[in-house]
């Protein structure tokens, strides 16, 4: 049953082909109307992929800038090891301004370059090898982990609850099984059944178009509702737990998502509902104390007034506000997945503790 059902869920997101050396991703932006898979060769069309959601979700950026990092030491002329590491600094530096709030692409890109500078003395091929095994370690390294997560988190549902979740955070934004939708695509494999609500996620309605698809897919009983129905949803009683992704979790266990999470979270300490977030430990950034040290990207107010719309629904004059997440505040999370084991406030005792744990 595993396999059956891994074949229509498992959306292979990200793939670098080692024979033709070539990054290969599914474009995001074109789902679920269209399957279409691009390969990035340029820094520019990597930078973009990211910028421009063709690759999103923490995990997923983190994994592709690896790959992408990679795939430009390659092209890297510079013959000298100094010269080498200095030009990939700066390859790196310019990925990582593509998206400012996950953590996870910075992360990469760190263990990239560390990587590099261990390996700096060796031959150039050897070198570039390294590179190639480490972005293939943080891959795989993540597919274990949403493992991981998974397991845990299905120890927090039962079979025939009601899920709810915001944006998208499956196997397309990670690798498989994905961090929130994981438990319940693990708990499918295994029989039990689960109805999810999935909140459409305005602006770029990463709920309708990709958490929908991903769950319909894979045979789970969805029901999209619009951001603005999730109190009725949780007054009517239909939602026992809900499941959200995240970008970075500060010190204190605040937690950023996209946009529109802090309400569901709000909405459901209102009803009683446990609130879980759900993510590997590489998305959590103990240099950052609290959620107002996290920074907020802001995107281009076209994304709302139209994107998606035939006809613009705002004048142009209008101006937007359009941040891309909102923090969840530590008091309002019932508990955060990890790969290591599900931390309970308090969030500064619990999570110091996944690190001190060396295990």
């Amino acid at each position: 049953m595993s396999e059956q059902l891994k074949q229509v869920t498992h959306v292979e997101n990200i793939r670098y082909d080692k024979a033709k050396e070539e990054l290969i991703i599914i474009d995001q932006t074109l789902l679920p109307n269209e399957e279409r898979f691009i390969t990035l060769t340029t820094a520019e069309e990597m930078y973009d992929a990211i910028k421009l959601l063709r690759v999103r979700g923490a995990p997923a950026i983190g994994i592709c800038a690896a790959y992408s990092l990679y795939s430009l030491a390659r092209t890297i002329q510079e013959e000298t090891p100094e010269g080498f590491l200095n030009e990939l600094k700066k390859q790196a530096a310019y990925l990582n301004s593509s998206r400012p709030t996950a953590v996870n692409l910075s992360w990469a890109l760190g263990e990239m370059v560390k990587t590099a500078e261990t390996h700096l003395d060796l031959p150039r091929a050897d070198l570039l090898e390294a590179l190639y095994r480490k972005a293939v370690d943080i891959h795989e390294d993540d597919i274990a982990k949403c493992r991981a997560i998974s397991e845990y988190g299905l120890t927090l549902v039962k079979d025939g609850d009601g899920i709810l979740t915001h944006c998208n955070a499956g196997p397309l934004a990670t690798s498989r099984y994905g961090t929130a939708l994981g438990p319940i695509l693990l708990g499918t494999e295994k029989g039990m059944k689960f109805r999810v609500f999935s909140d459409e996620t305005r602006p770029l309605l990463q709920g309708a178009r990709l958490t929908s698809y991903e769950l319909h897919r894979a045979g789970v009983d969805v029901t999209l509702i619009c951001d603005n129905m999730a109190s009725i949803v949780m007054k009517n009683g239909w939602v026992q737990a809900c499941f959200v992704g995240c970008d970075r979790v500060a010190a204190n266990g605040d937690a950023a998502n996209k946009i529109g999470t802090s309400g569901v979270a709000i909405l459901a300490k209102h009803y009683g509902i446990p609130f879980y977030v759900l993510g590997p430990t590489s998305t959590i950034d103990m240099n950052c104390p609290d959620g107002d040290h996290i920074p907020i990207e802001k995107r281009d107010p076209d994304e709302i007034k139209t994107m998606w719309y035939e006809k613009p629904m705002a004048l142009p004059g209008i101006k937007c506000y359009n941040p891309a997440f909102d923090v969840t505040d530590h008091t309002l999370i019932a508990g955060i997945i990890t790969e290591k084991g599900i931390c309970r406030a308090p969030y500064t005792e619990s999570l110091t503790a996944l690190f001190d744990n060396k295990a």
